[in-house]
């Protein structure tokens, strides 16, 4: 994208809605993407950190005025700098509490949706972090009752890891600082700043409630916290023509902290996932966005697992049509038919990789694999069709090498050349020649002993009418000439039968080559989705037991008890997890196993036997 797009906008009625040639954007980008949303109060400059995002000055409109610029959600998608075939989306919303706006429950949503869609969230606010800033983030405490990720919790699950889980990582950038960064006469850092300014305060006042709330919130939901403070970038009057300015017209210390934050953020931002791990491409997260803001529309709560199920309904339909469509165009730019059947099967295997890269590269959560045995079926019967073809085009070829060869032979049977004496082993001699010729003619051609057999099966009447009617053989020459024809006749079909043979043989190595090539890009998919999940565990067990830390250091004993309970359900989930890997690993590879037996009946010998080395190779 050259330039950003709006992704989100509201219609005349304050409803939100998806724009369709932004949506049209993100489907084709295939590639995992790395979302980074910016929020915060409108005029506090977060378009100019989006466009260094970007590499580029202009962009997301700026602004000079106290009118809100930014109007909904903008979407600006560039090749990610650091990390190859992935793409950076970068969502510049709409400036939260325009008093012209006046319209509290839109600015929340603003604030939801850039939570859902983002991988790394960036705060922006303007001076200091006061508790004044921290109430005007009040967005953040509504988090839990405008979003749910699972459609049911149970008494016993742990709300705050399952938001910690899908939750993005969190950077508070604060533009126009002119504090010290000092505590106590020690120099902080700017992490440090942020962690100071979320302590808890004691006490069960409603005062006291409300002064924790965002900050528990923000200690609760958001495992990883990153903060950078900028000074103010240039004088009030450059600050109005800031797009036009020059580097070298900023200020350096604000040109810095701008390199250290991109540069953070390339190096830290995370793929975007939903629940267990799955890793978001850009044409999922087209469709995520759409379901989001439909439930919003429908007055519904945004639910992260029902989300995941409606995405899985809607694009592993368009994976199977679009892997199938790559493995078609791909058969049929390379086909010239008839061609050498281990010649089709290369091509089958090639074409049949490029679709299952495609299929995995677009499928989502495909968890009972049924869309990948629709693909493993479709491209089965499409293989089919193309040897069956090719079996046709051969019998064509062969059948006309053969009326060419044989065409003497069918002039001297119709002048009845052959009915006389010695006429019978004229015929026989003329026969085994053009039987030579004729092989030679098709050698290594698939049909071609059918073919032969076929012509030579419709000629045995011809035989035994010459051959009766040659008197130079006595009666018994003549039964064992009988006799020959008619074992010739059963070597022939011997011979059209092991070509065959050897076909079906072509057939069943094929039909193993498929499922294997399916469950290795399974396995390999499904070995990441499960590094990620753990890794998003591990992140989360780590930030509860920071703030476990914390909660001691600061004094409160009974929230670092209640914690530790927290902690102890998570790390009885990660084992659990790791335990059921296997079984589950197991499960999917027996069934994906007993659904391809359906319709590769070649593989059922040796199922048991191949998933086993699936399963060795992961463990």
């Amino acid at each position: 994208m050259k330039e950003p797009l709006c992704l989100i906008g509201s219609d005349s009625e304050g409803q939100l809605y998806v724009l369709k040639e932004a949506k049209a954007i993100l489907e084709k980008i295939t590639q995992p993407v790395v979302v980074v949303s910016v929020v915060g109060l409108y005029r506090t400059g977060k378009s100019y950190l989006m466009n260094r995002l970007a590499g580029q000055q202009t962009g997301f409109s700026l602004g000079n005025t106290i009118e809100s610029k930014t109007k909904g959600i903008w979407m600006w998608c560039v090749p990610h700098p650091t990390i190859s075939d992935h793409t950076l989306v970068l969502l510049d919303t709409e400036g939260l509490g325009d008093v012209d706006k006046g319209d509290e429950k839109h600015d929340t949503w603003i604030f939801c949706l850039a939570v859902l869609l983002s991988s790394t969230l960036v705060y922006n606010s303007l001076g200091v972090i006061d508790n004044m800033a921290l109430e005007k983030l009040h967005y953040v405490s509504e988090l839990t009752e405008n979003i749910r990720v699972k459609a049911h919790m149970g008494r016993d699950e742990n709300e705050s890891a399952e938001f910690m889980r899908v939750f993005p990582s969190f950077i508070w950038t604060v533009r126009d600082f002119t504090l010290i960064l000092e505590k106590e006469n020690k120099p902080i850092t700017a992490d440090q700043y942020l962690e100071s300014a979320l302590v808890l305060k004691p006490g069960h006042t409603p005062k006291i409630e409300q002064f924790n709330l965002p900050r528990r919130c923000l200690r609760n939901y958001f495992a990883e916290r990153k903060c950078f403070v900028f000074p103010r970038p240039t004088s009030d009057e450059n600050l109005r023509k800031i797009e036009d300015l020059k580097e070298e017209d900023l200020d350096q210390r604000f040109l810095k902290q701008a390199e250290e934050f991109c540069s953070y953020v390339f190096s830290n931002a995370k793929p975007k996932t939903v629940t267990g791990g799955r890793t978001l491409t850009g044409t999922v997260l087209g469709s995520l966005v759409e379901v989001y803001v439909e439930a919003i529309r429908s007055g519904r709560v945004p639910c992260l697992e029902n989300a995941v199920k409606t995405l899985a309904e809607i694009q592993n339909g368009k994976a199977v049509e679009q892997a199938m469509q790559v493995y078609i165009n791909q058969m049929c730019n390379s086909l010239c038919l008839p061609m050498d059947p281990a010649e089709l099967s290369d091509f089958h295997q090639q074409a049949e990789r490029k679709a299952v890269e495609v299929f995995m590269s677009t499928s989502f959560n495909d968890a009972e694999q049924k869309a990948q045995m629709d693909l493993m079926g479709q491209i089965q019967s499409e293989y089919e069709e193309r040897c069956h073809q090719n079996q046709k085009e051969c019998i064509l070829v062969c059948k006309s090498k053969l009326t060419k060869v044989f065409a003497p032979l069918e002039e001297a049977l119709n002048e009845g050349s052959f009915m006389r004496c010695g006429g019978y082993q004229e015929y026989r001699s003329t026969v085994k020649r053009l039987t030579q010729e004729y092989r030679a003619h098709t050698d290594g051609q698939l049909m071609n002993e059918d073919v032969l057999t076929e012509y030579l099966t419709e000629k045995e009447k011809f035989a035994k009418i010459i051959l009766a009617g040659d008197q130079r053989l006595t009666e018994a020459e003549q039964e064992k000439e009988v006799e020959r024809l008619q074992m010739e006749v059963v070597e022939q079909r011997q011979k059209g039968l092991e070509k065959q043979n050897e076909l079906q043989e072509q057939m069943l190595k094929d039909q193993q080559r498929t499922y294997e090539q399916h469950m290795d890009q399974l396995m390999e998919r499904m070995e990441r989705e499960h590094k990620r999940a753990q890794e998003d565990n591990e992140r989360v067990l780590q930030a509860k037991l920071n703030e476990q830390r914390v909660l001691l250091e600061q004094g409160f004993q009974d929230k670092a008890n209640q914690m530790n309970k927290e902690i102890e359900a998570l790390k009885k989930e990660m084992k659990n997890n790791d335990d059921s890997k296997r079984s589950t690993l197991s499960k999917v590879v027996d069934t994906v196993g007993t659904a391809a037996s359906l319709f590769l009946p070649g593989i059922i010998p040796k199922v048991l036997g191949i998933g086993a080395s699936f399963l060795s190779r992961l463990f």
